[in-house]
């Protein structure tokens, strides 16, 4: 049955209402140079402007976000990963809470530098979704819980802003396929199983341009 846009706009209210503020990083953001430096550089670059497309842009994140995003990275034992990753499972796996905090605490202190668009062609149907939403499919704007800035509500609502187009795109097929599971009541894997691939596509090249 399809949902009326007053629905729609409740349910994403009702999203952004588990949200709260978010509180200062606890890490040692020196101690968190030093592990970026080692482990992580070579994906996200020394400051976490990542320059290749697949892995994402780090610098200005909120801390909660990225220690809850590195937690979910690690499996249970017999236990499949909220994040279903075979490049950061390894990578995840080696790090203490406190090198967690570290690195979530240096990580949100860098200036992020936006990436590039890929496909301007699509930028102008990304505005509309993101901002609007699709009420025939009763798909609910990314702003609602984004931002309109893409600035995000912390701790659940991470910024997106400026993202890589292709590292954003790969986020959103991860949710559907369910590789990815580790959003808030299932609010993504619920809101992508209604997109279209040109929906993520248009959108994912719309948030590089925010912000």
């Amino acid at each position: 049955m399809k949902l009326t846009g007053i629905t729609v706009a409740a349910i994403a209210l009702t999203f952004s209402g588990f949200v709260s503020a978010e509180a200062p990083a606890a890490g040692d953001v020196e101690k968190g140079k030093e592990i970026a430096a080692g482990i992580c550089a070579g994906c996200h670059n020394p400051d976490g402007n990542s320059a290749i497309p697949i892995y994402p842009i780090l610098a200005g994140q909120y801390p909660g976000y990225l220690a809850k995003q590195l937690h979910d990275f690690k499996a249970a034992e017999g236990e499949t990963a909220k994040r279903d990753n075979q490049i950061m499972a390894p990578m995840a796996a080696t790090l203490s809470e406190d090198d967690i905090a570290n690195l979530a605490a240096f990580y949100s202190q860098q200036k992020p530098q936006s990436g590039p668009v890929t496909d301007a062609s699509l930028v102008k149907a990304g505005e509309r979704l993101y901002q609007g939403g699709n009420l025939e499919n009763s798909i609910p704007a990314c702003s609602s819980c984004h931002s309109p800035d893409g600035q995000g509500i912390p701790p659940h609502y991470p910024k997106i802003n400026g993202q890589h187009p292709g590292y954003t795109l790969s986020q959103l097929q991860a949710f559907r396929q369910g590789t990815r599971k580790n959003d808030t009541n299932s609010a993504m894997q619920t809101i992508v199983s209604r997109m279209s691939e040109q929906e993520m596509k248009a959108v994912s090249e719309y948030i590089a341009t925010l912000k």
